[in-house]
């Protein structure tokens, strides 16, 4: 913690303020979002397809609106951006709180999904542009943050929504609405280094993006660590659940899967960072990132035979159950926060530092799409592959995806294409 102060003092005021602003913005979101799914099927009765769809209507404008966002952040510059997205999920959240009819909770959903798909690609541009050659760093930085609010956040919801979830609406808006009136006082305006933007279309600027064949071939192999990573919230707690059981033990082993990896980032990403970019090249930190996102998916094969928990297993057995599926999970966070500030980086320096939000927005919206559809076929899969009596069929898999990143991230690296755009593969013959 103290080497984190020392690196959090070290930058500027602005670059303070956005990882502050980003702690903030995850404690409001994790401290509704875990308990929305209830609120609506238990607390207003809708039936469970109306549940996913409302859940649904807020990822796919998040995903979907991302290269939207990241293309106003370059033409209108960070902070509006910023502000327009926080002072719209405060609305959103609002909303949540007060209406019960489907068309309105659609509204609200919506309302805070595309709030995160404007102010996302542009805090990650604007935090790159205020570091300058201390890109790593900050996003090293950026992810502790990040990670403390996911760890707070579904605490602090936890006590607002056992007084009631209006409460914990409420108070998620609240905390969006000072985020708000912090970034209209205290965030300096900043616009995009970039050509001038009038002279340009939009579509102009896709396709210069799209043009950019390493940053699309890189976006591509990425996909499988949103895909493999998201596991952690869909494949291991629904393992956990089967394992422990329904009751304290399994929602004890699943919060475990989230305290561990978040723990992780908050004690290790500046030492872990910083070992690595001493030992490697950007590229070559990716590589080794994806390969231990894949072994990360060994330990369950361990228990994925054994049957499902009963009320008459034993604490400790639930314990060794428990284990590999706890290592699982903080391999997955060491993966994560190995990966994390080369990724952002390597966005920035395949864009040559020209319109950094457009490629941030479709570059999370490539990955969006890819957890979308990962998520369907691992869902499928699990319950297929039990059922046809080959419950280890999904961990070998998204074992075998890890590697199958990892070697598309080498190959890029051989080929130079992850430190230059205009890089060409080197031929046999040269």
């Amino acid at each position: 913690m103290i080497q984190t102060f020392k690196q959090f003092r070290s930058f500027n005021r602005t670059v303070q303020l956005l990882v502050i602003n980003q702690f903030t913005i995850n404690l409001g979101f994790y401290m509704l979002i875990p308990y929305l799914a209830a609120h609506l099927s238990d607390g207003l009765g809708l039936a469970t397809w109306i549940v996913g769809l409302v859940l649904g209507v807020r990822n796919f404008t998040q995903q979907g609106m991302f290269l939207i966002g990241g293309t106003l952040a370059d033409r209108l510059g960070y902070k509006p951006l910023i502000i327009a997205g926080c002072l719209l999920r405060t609305g959103g959240f609002a909303l949540l709180g007060v209406v019960d009819s489907v068309p309105a909770l659609l509204l609200a959903s919506a309302a805070t999904g595309f709030a995160g798909a404007l102010f996302n690609p542009a805090v990650r541009a604007y935090l790159s542009q205020e570091s300058g050659e201390r890109r790593v760093e900050a996003f090293a930085l950026f992810n502790i943050f990040y990670q403390s609010g996911i760890l707070l956040g579904p605490l602090v919801g936890m006590a607002l929504t056992g007084i009631a979830f209006q409460a914990t609406c409420f108070t998620a808006a609240a905390v969006f609405a000072a985020l708000t009136v912090l970034q209209v006082r205290a965030l300096p305006q900043r616009k995009a280094a970039r050509e001038a933007t009038a002279e340009r279309s939009v579509l102009a600027d896709w396709r210069t993006v799209l043009a950019n064949r390493s940053f699309v071939l890189f976006s591509i192999a990425m996909i499988g660590t949103y895909v493999l990573s998201f596991q952690v919230y869909l494949a291991l707690p629904l393992e956990a659940q089967r394992l422990a059981g329904d009751g304290l033990a399994g929602t004890a082993t699943v919060a475990s899967l989230f305290a561990v990896s978040g723990l992780l980032a908050i004690a290790g990403q500046m030492r872990i960072t910083a070992w690595c970019k001493q030992r490697w090249e950007p590229g070559v930190c990716l590589v080794v990132g994806l390969l231990v996102m894949g072994t990360a998916f060994i330990p369950p094969l361990l228990t994925a035979a054994l049957p499902a928990a009963t009320g008459s297993t034993s604490v400790t057995e639930v314990v060794l159950r428990a284990v590999p599926l706890v290592l699982s999970a903080a391999l997955i966070g060491l993966a994560q926060v190995i990966v994390f500030p080369f990724e952002m980086d390597t966005i920035v320096t395949l864009s040559e530092n020209k319109i950094v939000a457009t490629h941030y927005g479709l570059y999370n919206t490539v990955c969006g799409v890819g957890i979308m559809i990962g998520n369907l076929a691992t869902g499928s899969v699990l319950d297929l592959a039990r059922s046809a009596g080959m419950p280890a069929l999904p961990w070998v898999a998204m074992f075998g995806i890890g590697l199958l990143c990892a070697a598309g991230l080498a190959s890029l690296q051989r080929a130079r294409r992850l430190t230059s755009p205009g890089a060409q593969p080197v031929s046999a013959a040269s």
